[in-house]
């Protein structure tokens, strides 16, 4: 496997279901789909809505996922974004960068593989970013999740 074949979201569920950090493409590549469906869980956890992942691993170098997600308060989408900080630093991803805090209009935090997009609901519809990203496929986060929990 070269540095540009990457793993697509059912992958992850074959094998002993142990997830592995090395240095290689592969095992970084699921170690950000598993940060970015424990990205997506928390959104779920937080109450926010309309969550999906979807991955830019065929689409763009720049990005492995992007974590989409609706908030219905400024407080709310603080929330998420804050425990997201702290749960991936947990993990070892620092976050890179942070946009739109202070507006509560669009929070966007970068952590290099994965971009948290927390949104309100009419700022989403502005910007659109599922059809902008049309071509990238969405993640079935939610199976992931439940496949890790069971291993």
């Amino acid at each position: 496997m070269d540095s540009r074949t990457r793993p697509t979201a059912a992958a992850l569920g074959e094998g002993d279901g142990v997830i592995s950090v090395d240095s290689t493409p592969s095992s970084q590549k699921q170690r950000s789909l598993e940060h970015a469906c424990l990205c997506a869980k928390t959104a779920d956890d937080y109450r926010c809505t309309d969550t999906l992942v979807l991955d830019l691993t065929g689409v763009t170098p720049v990005v492995d996922y992007f974590v989409l997600t609706t908030g219905t308060s400024k407080r709310q989408m603080h929330a998420l974004a804050d425990e997201v900080k702290r749960l991936l630093q947990a993990e070892g991803s620092g976050r890179l960068g942070l946009e739109g805090y202070e507006t509560g209009t669009w929070i966007l935090e970068d952590f290099g593989d994965i971009v948290l997009h927390v949104f309100t609901a009419e700022t989403r519809k502005i910007y659109s970013l599922e059809q902008l990203w049309a071509d990238a496929p969405q993640v079935d986060w939610r199976s992931i999740v439940e496949r890790s929990k069971s291993n």
